[in-house]
C-alpha cells in the first residue's frame, strides 16, 4: 500500500492555479494610441487649465513712468538698445539710474542734474589745483600778512593744504563761494541746468551758433549738433570731464590720507 501511495504521488499532474477571467476591454496593448474607455461607462474629461492666472487679491500691477527734465513722459527704451535722449546720457552705459531718481518727478531730477554739474566743476578745479600746486607753482607774495604765511609755504595736497590754511582763510573761501551760489551765479529755472551766467555778461556758456575762421580765410557757421565745436558735444564733454574729476579728486584725497602723496605712486610724499 505504501508503494502504491508513493507511486500515485509521483505520477500526479501538477494543478495550475485558478486565475479569474479577464475582459478584453481591460487589457491595454501598446499600440501608440490612448486607451479607450470601456463600453457602458461615460468618459469624463479633466477640466481644462486656465490660460492665465488671476492676480492675487490686494496686489496691484504697477507700470514705471519716466519723466524727462521738462516733465514730459517718454517711452522706456530697451535695456539692450539704450536711448541717448539728453545731455550726459552717453554710450556705452547709456541711462543708469539705480536709485530711480528720474521717476520721482522732473523737479527732483533737475535738482540732481544741477548738483552733478556743480560738483563736476568744483572737482575739476580741485583736481587741477592739486596738480598745479604739487608741481611747485605758487602765487607770489603773502597768503596771510597777519600770520606771516606765504603762498610758497602751503603744500600741494588737498588735505595738507587744508590743514595749513588759517581758519580765517577757509571762512573767506566759504563766504565767497556761497555768494556766487546765491547771488552771482544762481541757477535760473527757465534756463538749462548748468547755465548760470546772467544775461549781458561777456561770457556765454557754449552759444548755439557762432562763426569760426577757417584756414582759407572764410568763416563757417557752427550748428548746435556740430562735432567737437557744437554745443551738444561740448556739454557732453563738460559732464564727462566733471565725472572723471570727481573720481580723480576722491582718489587723490584717499592716496594722500594713506601714503601722504596725492599722486601716488609717482612723486614724493608731502
Amino acid at each position: 500500500m505504501l508503494a502504491l501511495a508513493s507511486a500515485n504521488l509521483a505520477f500526479t499532474a501538477p494543478v495550475a492555479p485558478v486565475v479569474a477571467p479577464t475582459r478584453s476591454a481591460d487589457v491595454a496593448m501598446f499600440t501608440g494610441r490612448s486607451r479607450s474607455a470601456p463600453k457602458g461607462k461615460a468618459a469624463t474629461k479633466a477640466p481644462a487649465k486656465a490660460a492665465t492666472k488671476a492676480a492675487p487679491k490686494g496686489v496691484k500691477k504697477t507700470v514705471n513712468t519716466f519723466l524727462d527734465v521738462t516733465g514730459k513722459p517718454y517711452q522706456e527704451v530697451s535695456t539692450f538698445v539704450p536711448a541717448y535722449d539728453e545731455i550726459g546720457v552717453l554710450p556705452p552705459i547709456g541711462r543708469w539710474d539705480p536709485l530711480q531718481i528720474r521717476e520721482q518727478g522732473p523737479e527732483r531730477y533737475r535738482r540732481f542734474v544741477e548738483m552733478e554739474i556743480k560738483h563736476g566743476r568744483m572737482a575739476m578745479a580741485a583736481f587741477l589745483g592739486v596738480i598745479t600746486t604739487y608741481s611747485g607753482m605758487r602765487w607770489p607774495g603773502y597768503l596771510s600778512t597777519s600770520e606771516g604765511i606765504k603762498f610758497t609755504d602751503i603744500p600741494g595736497g588737498a588735505i595738507s593744504s587744508w590743514a595749513a590754511l588759517p581758519t580765517s582763510a577757509w571762512l573767506q573761501i566759504v563766504i565767497f563761494i556761497s555768494a556766487l551760489e546765491v547771488y552771482c551765479l544762481k541757477q535760473d529755472p527757465a534756463k538749462d541746468p548748468g547755465d548760470v551766467i546772467p544775461e549781458g555778461w561777456f561770457w556765454a556758456r557754449y552759444p548755439d551758433g557762432y562763426d569760426v575762421w577757417l584756414g582759407d580765410g572764410s568763416t563757417k557757421q557752427i550748428g548746435e549738433e556740430e562735432l567737437f565745436l557744437g554745443k551738444t558735444w561740448k556739454l557732453n564733454a563738460e559732464r564727462n570731464n566733471g565725472r572723471a574729476a570727481m573720481m580723480g579728486i576722491t582718489g587723490m584725497v584717499i592716496h594722500e590720507a594713506l601714503t601722504g602723496n596725492p599722486v601716488f605712486p609717482i612723486g614724493e610724499s608731502l
